[in-house]
């Protein structure tokens, strides 16, 4: 979690602020907020914290169980970062005069942060508690609500700073979305096996004693020549997938093998229905 909010708070501060990139949320809106109202004081980081801690202090009040500890540590502490770079390292200027070399990391570390966050059921606060908020008090279809309000908050690039700062805030965005789903899609990728083998021991002593998974095994009959056969069924990860088939050359070469991705696997040893 920690790693994850780190990930998010260098990508937000470091990348996002100087170059004016709003991609919705509350560091999207912080953006904003530093350029519309001119207080000294009142930087991005500032606005980023005082945001978070609003919705922290809403969470508190509506929420109940659901309103998990993992998001305020994650929340508080990603505040808390963007201040201090906020006061060690104060820019004034993108740290280089590549913009779509800042685009990217802008938005790749938040995307591998979030994605890192979600996949442990945590994450940076903000406007994930505005929808558990909308989720509990409202009939809203919370998600299309929020994908709007980040839309308009890339938009609002387009007026309040430049055509450039919009149209990359709203590139940001898109980009954004689908790296996050690939990237939680990888972290969760498994080798489902089936294997057709004459030999069905030789496969499942492996998985089970050498690689500590469990197997299922079914007898099955060759369609064209009628033998008996047996079917090896396993899902591993994806470096015991390469023992697996390392193994089953040597030691059982007229395996069958097909191997498939999969990210969504539920049950003991994978991830909770």
């Amino acid at each position: 979690m920690t790693l994850g909010t780190a990930l998010v708070s260098v990508g937000v501060y470091f990348f996002k602020f100087p170059n004016h990139f709003s991609m919705g949320g509350v560091s999207g809106l912080s953006i904003l907020l530093g350029e519309v109202i001119h207080v000294s004081w009142l930087t991005p980081g500032v606005f980023n914290s005082i945001i978070n801690v609003l919705f922290l202090v809403l969470g508190f009040l509506v929420l109940d169980k659901g309103f998990g500890l993992k998001t305020v540590y994650c929340s508080l502490l990603y505040s808390g970062l963007v201040q201090v770079f906020e006061w060690v390292c104060p820019l004034d200027r993108p740290l280089t005069d590549e913009l779509i070399l800042e685009l990217f990391f802008a938005v790749i570390l938040p995307a591998l942060g979030s994605a890192i966050l979600f996949n442990l059921n945590a994450s940076t606060g903000g406007t994930d508690i505005a929808a558990m908020i909308l989720k509990k008090c409202t009939g809203l279809d919370v998600g299309r609500a929020l994908l709007c309000s980040d839309v308009l908050i890339a938009a609002a690039a387009l007026f309040i700073f430049d055509i450039k700062a919009g149209l990359c805030s709203l590139l940001g965005l898109v980009l954004k979305s689908v790296l996050v789903d690939s990237v939680i899609e990888s972290l969760n990728r498994r080798k489902a096996f089936i294997i057709v083998t004459a030999h069905p021991e030789i496969a499942s002593a492996f998985i089970t004693t050498e690689l500590g998974r469990g197997a299922t095994l079914w007898t099955a009959e060759g369609a064209y020549t009628h033998h008996e056969s047996h079917i090896v069924l396993t899902v591993l990860s994806r470096g015991q997938a390469v023992l697996l088939r390392r193994h089953l050359k040597g030691a059982d070469p007229t395996a069958f093998m097909i191997v498939t991705n999969s990210s969504e696997i539920f049950g003991k040893g994978f991830l909770r229905a």
